[in-house]
């Protein structure tokens, strides 16, 4: 081959490589130009998550094609904004909550949601659930949920609180009796109790009482009565008394224990008696001197009044016999009749509005030393004679509205000696 041929073929294969190199140069260029470009119109984006961003730039035209394009899931529980049907545009912000499950318990009945909300206040807002100023919830309200995945809800209830007698309405969520007491800052006594047991379920409308219970000691400081001793005296008539000695009461200091509920006593218990002052005895000389005999009374129709007080019925004229000024004996019962025993107290015709006449007519005021007793005529017949232990035999003559059964009154010429007498229970006989 000659020389000029190697020069010319040269010279063409020079000519096309720098050809080569031209279209390739330019292809380039248009590549970078074309890419330059398409990176250009892309949208720049910033997504949101659970407090991380990225940024995107993006060709897509929607919210929605992002999306798809990153292969990002949202659920249907989940919040997103703006939604998938939003336009993007540049410098657009999307914000992307996750869903999470909770259980909302309503006084134990529980339920799930949904829910992108971070605190309590916008979960219940969400659920429809209003609150009374009373009810209980936890976490409380204002709070963060944080990871807590149960919301407990207990609506609260009017109950009655009675404490030592003193009634209010009061406003809980409790379950016991126990708790209801805790919650109410109530505390017990050694001695307080409960009326209801303290695993009773506390409902609404109802009511919880707590007794307060007291012991106390109570000092006090009473009289004692003095008895009345009788001695013979024969320079005194028999049917007469004098008093020699006057007698005191005594005085005894008593010591109880005294329960009170709610500071009402309702239990006293003696734990203790001190004699402070004994009684003095009264002592009452009795006449044992024969009297002058007797008098006749003639007999007339009662129509009057008793002796101690105005009659409560007429009684039928019966002869009255004669008035008895003294017995044999005042302690020795005679033999024969009928014996049992009364209960007796005295009379005397010395009172106001008395007229001094029995109901069988024997005129008391005229005759101070007559044995008379009034009598229920039921029991013991009037006219009949009587044989009363310690105060001799009597004619059952009178009779008074009080005296009704086994019950005797014995006349006296005194009112002190009326006073004297008291009430007793004597044996008596009815001699005819």
């Amino acid at each position: 081959m000659s020389t000029n041929s190697k020069e010319n073929k040269q010279s063409r294969f020079t000519t096309g490589k720098k050809i080569i190199m031209s279209i390739l140069t330019i292809a380039l260029f248009a590549g970078v130009i074309t890419y330059a470009v398409y990176e250009g119109t892309k949208k720049n984006v910033t997504f949101s998550e659970g407090g991380e961003q990225t940024e995107y730039r993006t060709h897509a035209d929607t919210v929605g094609e992002l999306l798809n394009e990153q292969g990002i899931a949202v659920g249907e529980h989940d919040d997103l904004s703006p939604g998938k049907d939003a336009e993007l545009g540049d410098g657009t912000s999307i914000e992307w909550k996750k869903a999470r499950q909770l259980t909302i318990s309503l006084d134990g009945e529980e339920s799930k949601v949904w829910s992108t909300k971070e605190d309590v206040d916008a979960l219940l807002a969400e659920a429809g659930i209003k609150l009374g100023e009373h009810d209980a919830i936890t976490p409380a309200r204002g709070s963060k949920l944080g990871d807590t995945d149960t919301v407990n809800i207990e609506k609260a209830y009017e109950v009655a609180m009675i404490d030592g007698g003193q009634e209010s309405k009061v406003w809980t969520t409790s379950t016991t009796v126990a708790d209801f007491l805790s919650k109410q800052g109530i505390k017990l006594g050694e001695n307080d109790r409960v009326e209801q047991g303290m695993d009773e379920i506390v409902k609404p409308e109802s009511s919880v009482k707590v007794v307060r219970v007291e012991k106390v000691t109570d000092v006090v400081e009473e009289s004692t009565d003095f008895t009345v001793q009788t001695k013979k005296d024969n320079s005194l008539l028999k049917g007469k008394e004098k008093v020699v000695q006057n007698g005191e009461a005594g005085k005894v200091e008593r010591t109880y224990e005294v329960i009170k509920e709610d500071g009402k006593e309702v239990k006293r218990k003696l734990q203790n008696e001190k004699v402070v002052k004994k009684p003095v005895d009264k002592v009452v000389a009795v006449g044992t001197k024969a009297s002058a005999p007797a008098i006749a009374v003639a007999s007339k129709p009662s129509g009057k009044a008793t002796a101690s007080k105005p009659a409560e019925k007429n009684v039928a004229s019966k002869p009255a016999g004669k008035v008895v000024q003294a017995s044999a004996s005042r302690n020795e019962a005679p033999s024969g009749g009928k014996e049992f025993y009364v209960s007796a107290t005295a009379y005397t015709a010395s009172c106001n509005g008395c007229s001094g006449i029995t109901a069988t007519g024997i005129n008391l005021k005229a005759n101070p030393g007559a044995k008379v007793i009034a009598v229920d005529p039921s029991v013991i017949p009037l006219g009949s004679k009587v044989w009363v232990e310690g105060y001799g035999t009597a004619i059952a003559g009178d009779t008074g509205g009080a005296i009704k059964g086994n019950k005797i009154d014995v006349f006296v010429p005194t009112k002190d000696q009326a006073y004297s007498f008291g009430r007793k229970k004597v044996k008596i006989k009815i001699l005819n």
